[in-house]
């Protein structure tokens, strides 16, 4: 008879997620480590996600998180302190066994290079996205890191010029989706009628994206409950992120709107609205599993805009339309993102049912492209392996 063991020692493994998206991430990989491979033990930078799967919090991730170039120059004092932090510890007498990475590229680059001359072997899930922006960072990528955990399938191409092992493994959202708790209702939980007409405001976790997209967002609600005073709408409570900072920020813009905000599962908060106006990233793509059509709006620093739109070289900031390869979804970007013109693509969200039909069968494209769940076991195993905790067959 075959039986499966695993070594008894404990493994130590540095993991770093800077945002939101990688705490979430993080903490689904952390999950599937702590099922198959219990004598792992995880410390690093996450957030409230990590922490409640198991990971030992150094650095809580919002300390790090910021977006834009000229964001990062206010609080590089203190990201360079906490990286110094992490750098010690990777040159110390005990360093870890294992360094992992979550997308995260600015800061986890150079932590890389540091874990590289230490000696400690690196392990990259979520590579940065050289196929959107700075191309070039390829090679530098793989000189510093010793494997690739690449969630979208036509990456591993990119890294086959270079001497690093590059492998799909599925999208991190799929298992996520997956295991989403079921029969949760929030029109329900808010009382709402089953025909109420509800948007969802979705306005990111990043502090920002608070500061540049959320007044924006609050005041084309504000035009679109205009137009139609039936509308309600609901407001996601990220993670990172306090219920009172987002009554504040609304009681900031200086308007009087039916607004929930609501702490659930962000994909039943999806299943409740009709239409979402969504900030880009990893939340695009958990609307898109759902099906919820949206309206996706990217708005930073003039600055930095003006240095990014020079270095980006793909047509789409949303995730759904990089996917797809196409424009499916509606995309207002810095100067084109006016609470007129948002309220005016929401409308037609809510009431053109061609237009909404075909918006839903192009997410369900995406959500083909996407592939099948696994992923965060099949990034378990790499650590398990990277560690030498691999599982073995024994007598």
């Amino acid at each position: 008879m075959h039986i499966l063991s695993i070594s008894s020692a404990t493994s130590r493994v540095m993991i770093v997620a800077g945002e939101s998206s990688g705490d979430l991430h993080g903490s689904n990989l952390l999950k599937a480590a702590a099922e198959k491979y219990p004598n792992i033990r995880f410390f690093g930078v996450g957030g409230r996600r990590m922490q409640a799967n198991g990971c030992d919090i150094l650095i809580p991730s919002d300390e790090l998180s910021v977006m834009g170039v000229t964001e990062v120059l206010g609080r590089l004092p203190g990201i360079i302190l906490r990286f110094r932090r992490l750098a010690a510890i990777l040159k110390s007498s005990q360093p870890p066994d294992l360094l992992v990475l979550v997308d995260f590229p600015d800061f986890n680059l150079r932590l890389a290079k540091v874990a590289k001359h230490a000696g400690v072997p690196v392990l990259y899930y979520i590579s940065p996205k050289v196929w959107a922006w700075r191309s070039g960072r390829a090679r530098t990528i793989a000189e510093r890191v010793d494997r690739l955990a690449l969630i979208f399938p036509f990456e591993p191409e990119i890294y086959a010029p270079f001497k690093v092992r590059a492998e799909y493994v599925g999208n991190p959202l799929l298992d996520e989706f997956a295991v989403r708790p079921q029969g949760l209702n929030i029109r329900k939980q808010l009382h709402l009628s089953a025909d109420a007409k509800v948007v969802g405001i979705f306005p990111g976790s990043r502090q920002s994206e608070l500061n540049y997209i959320f007044a924006t967002l609050v005041m084309a609600a504000k035009k679109l409950h205009e137009e139609d005073p039936r509308i309600v709408f609901i407001m996601p409570v990220a993670p990172s992120l306090q219920r009172s900072e987002l009554e504040n920020r609304i009681n900031a813009v200086g308007v009087t709107l039916p607004i929930y905000l609501v702490e659930e599962d962000i994909y039943a908060v999806a299943d409740s609205c009709q239409a979402v106006l969504t900030v880009s990233g990893t939340v695009t793509l958990q609307l898109a599993l759902v099906g919820t059509p949206m309206a996706i709006v990217y708005k930073v620093a003039p600055l930095s805009y003006a240095i990014g739109r020079r270095l980006i070289k793909i047509p789409f900031a949303g995730l759904p339309n990089i996917i797809a390869g196409r424009d499916i979804v509606r995309e207002f970007i810095q100067d084109d993102a006016q609470p007129e013109a948002l309220k005016d693509e929401l409308l037609r969200l809510l009431d053109d049912v061609a237009y909404i039909q075909q918006m839903r069968d192009d997410l369900v494209l995406v959500q083909k492209r996407l592939g099948a769940p696994g992923c965060s076991i099949r990034v378990a195993d790499m650590v398990a392996e990277m560690v030498g905790l691999e599982l073995k067959e024994g007598a």
